[in-house]
């Protein structure tokens, strides 16, 4: 009767299975005069090998929802990262503010080396001044 439930089904139905175990016990033994009182499912002990392949399922099922909660950040931070570059986009001045917060960063850091990309264009004006 164990055999044919789960193993959260047995855990959360004790009772239920034990009124079942009597009443099946009552039928084949009720002819002989024996009177089954009280049938109860203490312990259940499980096949190392099914142990195993629990333990696996459920490393799987914690897998997929792992995976699941990841990729909801992912969104969540795509769709963060493209307002951003909207609002970046509309604000020539906030790309050269977070330039600029982002040297700040760098500096906070103690680097000892500190590199400034500089646009191309910027370069080719300044070479034709002085060139």
């Amino acid at each position: 009767m164990l055999g044919t439930r789960t193993l959260a089904g047995i855990l959360s139905e004790r009772e239920m299975i034990a009124h079942g175990m009597q009443s099946t016990l009552d039928e084949a033994t009720d002819p002989w005069g024996v009177v089954v009182e009280r049938v109860e499912v203490k312990d259940v002990k499980l096949p190392k090998s099914l142990q195993r392949a629990m333990a696996a399922e459920a490393e799987a099922d914690r897998d997929a929802r792992a995976k699941v909660v990841a990729a909801a950040g992912e969104l969540k931070a795509s769709k963060a990262l493209r307002e951003a570059a909207d609002v970046i986009t509309a604000s020539p001045a906030a790309l050269q503010l977070r330039y600029l917060q982002t040297l700040c960063t760098v500096a906070a850091e103690k680097n000892s080396t500190v590199i400034f990309p500089v646009p191309i264009d910027i370069m080719k004006s300044f070479m034709k001044k002085h060139g």
